[in-house]
């Protein structure tokens, strides 16, 4: 409690300064379950985190196209952080999963181009449980939820470089998600120019499966 993953539960406020929505019904129906903060990790810890996962990142080559085709321009890895940040990095997430499942330790290492996206995709339930947890690292970028009900229903998280965000329950089974290009790299009328950005992904496991 009041530390720096603390607040980070189904009752936690996203800054409203980092969230669009298309309408303030829809931002209230998703308080607490979509969620972006800012500054989560520092300049310095971001650089132990690089340090820890380049190697092993650098070892594979960027791929134009995902088995599902959800991701353009991207290598990816699962790895477990056994470094002094990457531990307390996992420690300090822990608050946003349900106690009873809490994030798997291993983390979904996503490295994506400049000119790389992330199309909408629902991460399938065979492979990922309740909540999504993700920490993004050297540059901003928009992520956009749109309804798969009311497709004209979206909300718009502003990723500043070492952010977190969270998405559970509604926002994560029933709102596609992606990480907009760079030409359509805008939040409102603010241009979120693209540059290469590491994410950090957390996951528990699918319901009825343990870790």
């Amino acid at each position: 409690s009041g530390g720096p993953g603390a607040g980070l539960g189904p009752e936690a406020e996203a800054d409203p300064a980092l969230l669009r929505a298309s309408s303030p019904e829809l931002a209230r129906r998703l308080r607490g379950l979509a969620l972006v903060r800012s500054g989560f990790v520092s300049d310095g810890e971001a650089v132990e985190l690089l340090r820890e996962v380049e190697p092993q990142l650098g070892r594979g080559r960027y791929q134009s196209d995902h088995w599902d085709r959800a991701i353009t321009g991207y290598r990816e890895m699962e790895r477990g952080l056994r470094g002094l940040a990457g531990r307390a990095l996992l420690a300090r997430v822990t608050p946003a999963f349900p106690p009873r499942r809490p994030p798997r330790p291993r983390a979904h290492v996503l490295d994506l181009l400049p000119e790389g996206h992330v199309g909408p995709h629902v991460d399938s339930v065979k492979f990922c449980g309740c909540t999504i947890a993700g920490v993004s690292l050297l540059s901003p970028s928009v992520l956009r939820l749109r309804s798969l009900r009311d497709p004209q229903d979206w909300l718009e998280l502003l990723l500043e470089a070492g952010s977190l965000y969270i998405l559970r329950g509604t926002a994560r089974y029933e709102f596609t998600h992606e990480i907009l290009p760079d030409e359509e790299s805008f939040f409102g009328g603010l241009r979120v120019p693209r540059e290469r950005r590491v994410a950090l992904i957390f996951r528990n496991d699918p319901l009825g499966e343990t870790p």
